[in-house]
């Protein structure tokens, strides 16, 4: 079961944006993200928008997904440029999905050539890829860098057998140091993505699955808490009595390790879920997301893809829009000169507001304390009390978190924006 759709108003046809949208964007980066929605099984704790051969039917073919995503680029061109909106060079492009990696290398290149062949690329642009595991070969991994690409996203979640049979993943744990020796050895920077809190998984075993991954050499670790959406296989076998989901204390004492852990081995967090290596003055961290999270522009290319533009304009700050979930019916709609679009949401002052408290109190540079209201200010002493936020720093003007606000960051920014 894949997530339903935001509620929002209609987008229209054309793929056309509100008046003003856009406006101050030469002060903006632009990313580009392309999703790939293919995967060979479904896990049973994913509910992203995601599908195996058996679930396309009659359409939504991987071998022509390049083309049809070679569409909604052009398309999008037209419509950044109808809007009015300056045409800036890519400054990131990310693919994700499903398994980005399914699709022959290829078409992943041939879709990071619209891009760049659209907009261009900056010098230096970050470009991403997800993989599995079991989806690469040196082979195709020094293709993808004489593509273009510069960086790879291994979905490892855990190092241990019986965690990743919960989570139904289906590489062998054993491959991950090859695949990160394949992938630097091509020139790619790599980035692992761990999950803490399945069922089962005890203290040693996230031990185990961290100092794995330290032991690799990477330069940057994700490690999310599991979330159970309602829908999906995990959710029902919970419910069932099936497995048993840790509680917070649990989750908690996992993130603390991790963070001892990533910390002594050099990655130092900058974002709540994220800690990066610094060498010679460069920074690992995904520039992709810091984009997402500090406000800046995107386009997001795929079926069930979310795009954002910004905007400087009082009461009308931003419009987002998401595309039509099902790969056949994206494809059709593009086939027929339509948007893909299926919704939009224009964002006015106090949505705006909301989302950069949010989304900058989860960052280790923090936000600035004037972007918060009267009474948020207020409050924050009260933060600063409770070893939430770093005093100093709101000493500096800023709000930052400590480690233990990271731990209840939700609660937070909640405390923050009601």
């Amino acid at each position: 079961m894949t997530p339903a759709l935001p509620e929002g108003i209609d987008a229209p046809d054309d793929g056309s944006l509100p008046p003003g949208a856009g406006t101050g964007a030469a002060a903006r980066s632009f990313g580009v993200y392309l999703h790939v929605p293919f995967c060979t099984v479904r896990c049973g704790y994913c509910d992203f928008n995601t599908y195996t051969a058996s679930e396309l039917g009659g359409g939504g073919s991987q071998h022509a997904y390049a083309v049809t995503a070679l569409s909604e680029i052009h398309l999008a061109a037209d419509v950044l440029d109808r809007a009015g909106i300056p045409a800036r060079p890519v400054s990131t492009v990310f693919v994700g999905g499903g398994t980005p990696t399914l699709l022959a290398v290829r078409d992943l290149v041939r879709m990071l050539d619209g891009v760049r062949d659209t907009w261009g690329l900056e010098d230096g642009a970050e470009v991403t890829t997800e993989a599995n595991p079991d989806s690469v070969t040196p082979a195709s991994l020094a293709e993808l860098a004489a593509g273009g690409f510069t960086r790879v996203s291994f979905g490892m979640q855990s190092a241990v057998p019986h965690v990743l049979a919960t989570l139904e993943r289906t590489h062998d744990p054993r491959r991950i140091p090859d695949v990160v020796r394949w992938a630097q050895d091509a020139g790619l920077d790599v980035s692992l993505d761990l999950i803490y809190g399945t069922p089962g998984e005890s203290l040693d075993d996230w031990r185990t699955s961290v100092e794995t991954a330290v032991a690799t050499g990477v330069d940057h670790v994700s490690a999310y808490a599991l979330v159970v959406e309602p829908g999906t296989k995990m959710a029902a076998q919970v419910r069932r009595g099936q497995v048993t989901l840790p509680d917070e204390d649990d989750q908690a004492e996992k993130y603390e390790l991790a963070d001892d852990l990533l910390t002594a081995a050099g990655l130092d967090w900058y974002e709540v879920s994220n800690w990066a290596r610094t060498r010679d003055g460069r920074t690992a961290a995904c520039r992709h997301n810091l984009a997402y999270w500090r406000g800046h522009d995107w386009w997001g290319v795929g079926p069930g893809a979310h795009s954002y533009v910004a905007s400087d304009e009082p009461g009308a700050r931003g419009v987002r829009w998401w595309n039509v979930k099902h790969p056949s019916r994206y494809a059709a709609r593009l086939a027929q000169g339509l948007s893909p679009a299926a919704g939009r949401e224009i964002l006015d002052d106090a949505s705006a507001e909301l989302e950069t408290v949010m989304l900058g109190a989860r960052l280790r540079e923090g936000l600035v304390l004037s972007a918060l209201s009267p009474r948020a200010r207020t409050a924050v002493a009260t933060h600063v009390a409770e070893g939430l936020v770093d005093g100093r720093a709101a000493l500096d003007g800023r709000l930052v978190l400590t480690r233990r606000g990271r731990l209840l960051a939700d609660s937070v920014v909640r405390d923050l924006t009601d």
